[in-house]
């Protein structure tokens, strides 16, 4: 299969990686950090993985498109506030039959891919992996999980068990779920309940729940999520998502979130696909969800910090 992986940052390198290993496979990493493609053409993706060193070589990299042409399947890993703009920049890869998948955070990302190649062939999923960057054509993989993907539709179609299939041959755990849309508001969930606190507080996912008044925040900013998502009709994976959050903060309690980085580095974040999800779609359905208004606009205040 002809495949191409848009944004090969940490995430985007290790699924092109394993991805790379099926004999069959023809791999392209799409990124505009020039000296980190030149890297992996010169020498080929390093991988820290379990104590050792790997090195995946069978790949090629491009800031352009252009010179790639149209693939079976492209997988989106860029930032969700450059969706849409990275979709553009590679329409090059996209025909009429091309799958693309979005694993990224966040609400928003469906739409935006759709709105530029037709929802038809995008299809959406979750990934518990962590992957880190060390520099370019390095990364290291920090933690292993399933990778969940699935028809926008809820069908279990010939093309998505393919996926699969493929996704299992390159040995990335995957399962593919009839509610594939309750499954990205789960995780936006987690992130609505993780994310901006720990940006602002800069404290690590686990220290969230070592102070009273943070975790009371927490429980009300998954609460407002929650509430959306029910006015919504989407079905969430589970019972209590507050107590999932918890849970995933104690499972990752050393780790640092995606936006405690942005803001430690003072990148943009992606505090409006997120938080600001929430707000936006609680608005439409007519409901208040204060908590993540001041949460993000504490985010795009440390945004303009410097």
């Amino acid at each position: 299969m002809k495949i191409a992986i848009i944004g090969a940052g940490a995430m985007g390198c290790l699924y092109g990686a394993k991805l790379s290993t099926v004999p069959d496979n023809q791999v392209f990493l799409l990124d505009i950090w020039k000296e980190h493609v030149d890297a992996i053409n010169n020498g080929g993706i390093y991988m820290e993985e379990n104590g050792e060193l790997l090195r995946y070589n069978h790949l090629t990299a491009a800031t352009d498109a252009t010179g790639v042409g149209v693939v079976d399947l492209a997988i989106i890993f860029v930032k969700s506030t450059l969706t849409e703009q990275a979709v553009e920049a590679n329409k090059a890869v996209f025909g009429n039959d091309t799958i693309a998948i979005t694993l990224q955070n966040g609400i928003g990302n469906i739409e935006s891919i759709g709105s530029l190649i037709g929802t038809d062939n995008v299809m959406a999923g979750t990934t518990a992996h962590g992957a880190t960057m060390l520099g370019p054509g390095k990364m290291r993989h920090a933690g292993v999980g399933k990778t969940i993907i699935g028809e926008l539709s809820g069908v279990r179609t010939k093309r998505i068990n393919k996926i699969a299939e493929l996704f299992s041959t390159a040995g990335l755990e995957v399962e593919v779920s009839e509610n594939v849309l309750g499954l990205v508001w789960d995780k936006l969930l987690v992130n609505v309940g993780i994310n901006a606190l720990t940006g602002i507080t800069k404290l690590t996912n686990g220290e969230l729940l070592q102070y009273p008044e943070i975790e009371e925040i927490l429980e009300e900013a998954v609460k407002e999520g929650i509430a959306v998502a029910k006015a919504k009709g989407i079905v969430l994976g589970f019972t209590d998502p507050v107590e999932h959050t918890k849970e995933v903060c104690k499972a990752t309690a050393a780790n640092k979130s995606s936006m405690l980085q942005d803001v430690l580095k003072h990148k943009p974040t992606e505090i409006e696909m997120i938080n600001g999800a929430v707000v936006r779609e609680g608005k439409r359905a007519g409901l208040a969800t204060p908590v993540n208004q001041v949460l993000c606009a504490l985010i795009h205040y440390f945004e303009k910090v410097k």
